[in-house]
């Protein structure tokens, strides 16, 4: 079985650098039509299910994916971007230049990074995945051939580098681009990397923070 872990398009905050979260951005323009090129180059892929994070910018991204096919889809909390609390909207260059900002490690030091209150640590968006993929993606093995998961750069890295057993010292190495999309295989309930973050649109966009 293969899963497609993509990533949304691009919104308005990629576009100016700031941390959205759980904060809930629509996609721009920009970012429907790189759904819309990504969903054309697909065309020929059956998917048999399809999940995505409820947030608008997935779930949008999702729809056009999905287009015309007659499958449900899906839409589960655990696919939700990494939190951060009351740091959401800030502009992340700031936080990368100025070491005693609390979000200064999470993108320059991820293995040293403590999430502020109410923020999410690296470890707990993994273990939501993992959730999801064990009771949800694991059990279709043997009964569909093709899944479309659409989530968020973070997430989808912290599945990318668990699987691919990339340090959480080098959280940031896969370049995730707005609609990335990953193949991965699952077989006898293992799952490995067929294709790393694949674009099918032009000049990428937003691969790393």
């Amino acid at each position: 079985m293969k899963i497609y872990l993509m990533r949304h398009g691009e919104t308005v905050w990629n576009k100016e650098r700031r941390l959205q979260g759980q904060s809930d951005i629509p996609l721009n323009e920009y970012g429907r039509k790189l759904a819309e090129e990504t969903a054309e180059a697909l065309l020929g892929v059956t998917f048999d299910r399809a999940f995505c994070s409820p947030l608008a910018r997935a779930y949008e991204t999702a729809r056009i994916l999905v287009g015309g096919r007659r499958i449900p889809l899906v839409a589960d909390g655990r696919l939700k971007e990494i939190h951060f609390g009351s740091h959401e909207g800030i502009c992340f260059d700031q936080a990368k230049r100025d070491p005693g900002d609390p979000l200064h490690n999470f993108f320059m030091a991820p293995a040293s990074y403590v999430p502020p209150e109410g923020a999410e640590s690296f470890g707990q968006v993994l273990d939501r995945g993992w959730a999801f993929f064990r009771e949800e993606i694991l059990p279709l093995e043997g009964i569909c051939d093709n899944v479309l998961v659409v989530a968020h750069g973070a997430f989808n890295r912290s599945l990318l580098n668990s699987i691919l057993q990339i340090p959480v010292e080098e959280f940031w190495r896969i370049s995730l681009p707005n609609c990335a999309v990953s193949i991965l295989s699952l077989e006898q309930g293992r799952l490995s990397v067929l294709e790393e973050s694949r674009t099918y649109y032009s000049h990428p966009v937003n691969g790393r923070p």
